[in-house]
């Protein structure tokens, strides 16, 4: 699925509308150059999962969990400064999806260390407020987790 984002508002929403869907041990691996939205998506993945925490890039921190009121946390794990899976390992992301879903910025920079099933979104910068998404489902989970985010987005399966 490609979907055109003409502001980071608009990022912002269609992030929420993706959160809505996540549930524990859900993988999503960002990729894109430095600004092309990335973290603008993350707010809004972690604002229609339903945390009250504000979502900020963890890249100084590697990773930032914040909690559902219901119970339950989301994972943002910032792999720009890993060298590879090898430190993704020592993080220990198995721990991270077995306690709920993990959104993964830079995710091609330890790709190595996911399981096969995820969600991809690569992101490319288009000009100052438009950016282009491409998503791509790898896995049952993942394809249906995307048919409905489509049937949100176009209103089509």
């Amino acid at each position: 699925m490609e979907f055109i984002s003409r502001s980071a508002e608009q990022t912002r929403r269609l992030g929420m509308r993706l959160g809505a869907y996540l549930r524990t041990g859900d993988l999503i691996c960002l990729v894109g150059e430095l600004g092309s939205g990335k973290t603008t998506l993350v707010k809004g993945v972690a604002a229609g999962w339903g945390s009250l925490d504000q979502a900020s890039s963890p890249s100084y921190v590697l990773v930032n969990v914040y909690r559902h009121p219901g119970g339950g946390v989301l994972y943002h794990l910032d792999a720009y400064r890993l060298s590879g899976a090898a430190e993704a390992y020592d993080l220990d992301l198995a721990a991270m999806l077995e306690g709920g879903p993990l959104v993964v910025e830079w995710a091609e920079r330890i790709q190595a260390a996911f399981p096969g099933e995820c969600l991809n979104v690569a992101f490319e910068h288009v000009d100052e407020d438009q950016r282009d998404m491409v998503f791509t489902a790898h896995g049952q989970r993942y394809l249906e987790l995307l048919a409905g985010l489509k049937r949100q987005v176009y209103g089509v399966a």
